[in-house]
């Protein structure tokens, strides 16, 4: 490049950076504005924090018992085996124990899925082991037999109803 060329340059980029310097400060309106902007920002976003956390938290309480609730699951299967093969009868202490478990297990929110059999499958809380040749053309597609009984916890399912479909 020529010396004018470099010089026309150089001046260009100097009037630039005049013109930016030469800039008037904002008016105390502007500011105000962009204050109030920040401080609108802040607060939605504190609130979404709040709101966030407060979901959290129930969540977390609804849920805590999850893992115990989960645990006493075979222990409660194992009470309804030994009733069914013992034949108890509602006075005896096994039976009063089961149904005093039962009871305080249902208090802290745990449920036990609808009993599926002759229904269509629902995948959200039924799952299919096997499939077998069903007895008649009415059960075909539906639950013939319940292996394993499911349970809820408030809302979420803690343990499929394990099912036998008919084919």
């Amino acid at each position: 490049m020529t010396k004018k060329k470099k010089e026309v340059i150089e001046e260009v980029e100097n009037t630039k950076l005049q013109e930016e310097e030469v800039k008037t400060p904002p008016t105390t309106e502007e500011l105000l504005a962009i204050e109030k902007d920040k401080n609108i920002r802040l607060i939605a976003e504190f609130d979404n924090f709040r709101k966030r956390n407060s979901k959290e938290r129930i969540e977390f309480f609804s849920t805590a018992n999850k893992d115990i609730m989960t645990s006493l699951l075979p222990i409660l299967d194992n009470f309804e085996r030994s009733i069914e093969a013992n034949n108890y009868s509602d006075e005896d202490g096994t039976m009063i124990i089961y149904k005093q478990l039962k009871s305080e297990l249902e208090k802290k929110g745990l449920n036990e899925i609808e009993n599926p059999i002759g229904k269509e499958l629902d995948t959200n809380f039924h799952e299919a082991i096997t499939n077998i040749p069903a007895p008649t053309k009415k059960e075909i597609g539906k639950i013939i037999d319940s292996v394993e009984k499911g349970y809820m916890l408030g809302e979420k399912v803690i343990r499929y109803t394990k099912v036998i479909l008919g084919k």
